[in-house]
């Protein structure tokens, strides 16, 4: 009876007798998790600006206020009228910028690995700032570009309005012109994170260090990845599962890969590529082609090609033999 005393306790979480539990030597554990093993910690190496990282929720706000203020009465305050707008749009970027100011100086000190630039965070991160909120219209009319490119490239939307309201590759391409900017202008983290956000989200993966041009249309979107160097130009169109990517990359003398070297594609005005399609490299696809679906490319191609796998071959078997 008493051995059944005690297992009850064990398992509604009463005291249990020492043979049920054996304690672990939680100092020793809390000793070993703050050694900065695998440099995890942050702030192991004593960086003089210890300011907090930026924080994922905060960036995120950021990130759905500039799209209600890019793509007004869509999104955020739903009700805004033309009569209110001015004073809608006025107090979001006021707070947008209020945000993005303490969270870009985050992202700043966090970078920061040198004592000669300790206590410039907070003026860069104003100059940052004020740079970023000015580029806003520019970043608008890019957007526009893209919204009507989707319009007139996919026969199922009724409007360019429903694009901007369902569309996963709106969505996409709209974080990553606001992640493009920031990463332009040298703010560390922050574009990474918005980004990701919308890959999260889309499953659409752009990096911020791409150069894209307007009226840029990715149809349905899931699997895309477009990498770090890549450069597309005009009136882009891709669909589901392409692949802008890199060949293996050259390793230093320890061994280490090099990083800053252009290893992804360019991508002429004027192409289409299909669904699955991989293309590797530094390599040029140029101007006016068509990449066909799951074509696998490392090779460049001149203007106006288009580049398909080979037609399927119909055969006859007999009783399933061959299957």
């Amino acid at each position: 009876m008493s051995e059944l005393k005690d297992l009850t306790r064990a398992r509604t979480g009463c005291t249990a007798p020492a043979h049920f539990v054996k304690r672990a030597p939680l100092a020793e554990v809390v000793e070993a998790l703050c050694q900065a093993n695998g440099g995890l910690i942050r702030n192991a190496k004593g960086v003089p600006c210890a300011d907090p990282l930026p924080a994922r929720e905060e960036v995120y706000k950021v990130v759905e206020g500039l799209r209600s203020v890019l793509f007004p009465g869509y999104f955020g305050d739903s009700e805004v009228t033309p009569e209110s707008m001015r004073y809608s749009m006025g107090n979001t970027l006021a707070g947008v910028r209020r945000v993005l100011r303490e969270q870009i100086k985050r992202g700043i000190c966090f970078s920061c690995m040198d004592q000669e630039f300790h206590g410039e965070c907070s003026p860069q991160a104003d100059k940052i700032t004020e740079e970023f909120m000015a580029a806003l219209p520019e970043i608008q009319a890019q957007v526009a570009s893209d919204v009507q490119a989707a319009y007139e490239g996919d026969p199922a939307l009724s409007t360019p309005a429903e694009a901007i309201f369902c569309y996963p590759g709106v969505i996409a391409i709209t974080n990553f012109r606001l992640a493009h900017k920031l990463h332009t202008l040298g703010v560390p983290l922050l574009p990474r994170m918005i980004t990701e956000y919308a890959h999260s989200t889309t499953g659409i993966d752009i990096h911020p260090g791409a150069t894209i041009g307007d009226a840029f249309f990715i149809d349905h979107g899931t699997g895309v990845v477009v990498g770090e160097t890549c450069i597309i130009g005009k009136n882009v169109q891709i669909y589901q599962g392409v692949t802008l990517g890199a060949k293996s990359f050259p390793l230093d003398d320890e061994g280490n890969p090099i990083k800053g070297i252009a290893r992804h594609p360019i991508i002429e005005d004027n192409v289409t590529i299909y669904a699955g399609a991989t293309i590797l490299g530094r390599v040029t696809i140029g101007a006016g082609s068509v990449v066909g679906g799951n074509v696998w490319l490392t090779r460049g191609v001149p203007e106006n090609s288009q580049i398909s796998n080979k037609q399927p071959r119909a055969s006859v078997f007999t009783d399933g033999g061959g299957i």
